[in-house]
């Protein structure tokens, strides 16, 4: 949700990725909005919409070599299903930025709940929108208490492990990829 913690995590991640030698991207929620998907508004089907289209913006990044970090609100599982459908569940990685809505309105960096609660944002994720956390995330990262640095380990670990998984069974040809 707005104010839980994904942009400022997806900003590091990519820096660290970066660090690494390797390519990285973000792809903010809030910065597609203002361009590529301003003609959209926050109905069921424009957040569909919205996020259908970042998916694919993601996939095209990744089938250049680059790590396309999406730092979205995807507030149904089915908008997040449909993601790794178009960007490859080999090449999906779902975070699930776990944040308690109190402390998403306590951060509130652009006052946007603040506006939701007297009315004036009618159909705000978690507030007069419903919000579906994930059921199967690849990876929980609750921020209330841990730095961003910590939850950045947190997923370089996994897609460090998950890369060495990958590496292994290729090597043993357990793997058709």
């Amino acid at each position: 949700m707005s104010g839980a913690g994904k942009s400022t995590i997806a900003h590091a991640l990519v820096e660290r990725i970066q660090s690494l030698g390797l390519r990285a991207t973000i792809l903010d929620g809030d910065a597609l909005r203002t361009g590529l998907n301003s003609d959209l508004g926050f109905s069921e089907a424009e957040r569909t919409e919205n996020l259908r289209r970042v998916a694919h913006v993601a996939a095209l990044f990744c089938k250049e070599g680059f790590i396309a970090v999406a730092a979205t609100i995807s507030p149904e599982v089915a908008h997040r299903e449909n993601a790794r459908r178009i960007v490859g569940r080999e090449s999906f990685l779902e975070v699930f930025v776990d944040t308690p809505l109190y402390v998403c309105e306590e951060r509130d960096p652009k006052g946007l709940y603040r506006r939701a609660r007297r009315g004036e944002i009618p159909q705000f994720t978690g507030i007069g929108s419903p919000y579906e956390a994930p059921t199967h995330p690849d990876l929980v990262l609750q921020t209330e208490h841990a730095p961003v640095n910590y939850c950045v380990d947190k997923i370089i670990d996994h897609l460090t492990l998950n890369a060495c998984v990958i590496s292994e069974l290729k090597k043993k040809e357990q793997l058709p990829i």
